[in-house]
């Protein structure tokens, strides 16, 4: 889920930034400081924007920087446990499948897919049911739950993320729609 939030947090201003303009300086040091950040546990900074300095900065004795108390607003992404998210398949191994949504991937793991038996085709990097023949490759749009969260603030990247599809009104966007029809055709 996104949100946008109003923070204050300080940047620190190296001597050798002294000399040019101080606006284009605190942008440039908050958006290199914050965004992209994991903070806390639980939440991606995305974008910061509307800086505005509160203050005059501080200037540490041996150090000759000046750490400058900085006001923004910023734009959080912030998955939760059980929330369904949709995504795109980004990556098919083996073990599963990677799905992105928003700027996080999660893991799709085979056993999260489908209630059904999987065979894994590598060569043409899809996983496909042995029952249904419903399959799933790069570039799939899917629904699914977040069921295990455990985000990395050093690495942002190497977030844990699990995610299920095994569950009703989840799944390829593709399956949804065709267990709805199958629904919408019997009850008629």
């Amino acid at each position: 889920m996104y949100l946008l939030t109003t923070k204050e947090k300080v940047v620190r201003i190296p001597p050798e930034k002294l000399g040019d303009d101080l606006t284009d300086v605190i942008n440039q040091l908050s958006w290199e400081s914050f965004e992209g950040r994991i903070e806390g546990s639980d939440s991606l900074t995305v974008l910061v924007s509307k800086i505005e300095p509160q203050g005059p900065g501080r200037i540490v004795h041996g150090d000759g920087a000046i750490y400058q108390k900085v006001k923004f607003d910023s734009l959080v992404f912030r998955p939760q446990l059980q929330e369904v998210i949709e995504g795109t398949v980004v990556e098919v191994l083996k073990f599963g499948a990677f799905v992105r949504f928003g700027p996080l991937d999660g893991l799709l793991h085979i056993s999260q897919i489908m209630d059904d038996r999987i065979d894994i085709d590598p060569d043409n990097g899809r996983l496909m049911g042995k029952d249904t023949k419903r399959d799933l490759k790069v570039g799939d749009k899917v629904r699914a739950r977040i069921v295990a969260l455990s985000l990395n603030e050093r690495s942002p990247r190497e977030s844990k993320i699990g995610l299920t599809m095994r569950q009703p009104g989840l799944g390829k966007l593709e399956w949804i729609e065709e267990d709805r029809n199958k629904v919408a055709g019997g009850s008629a």
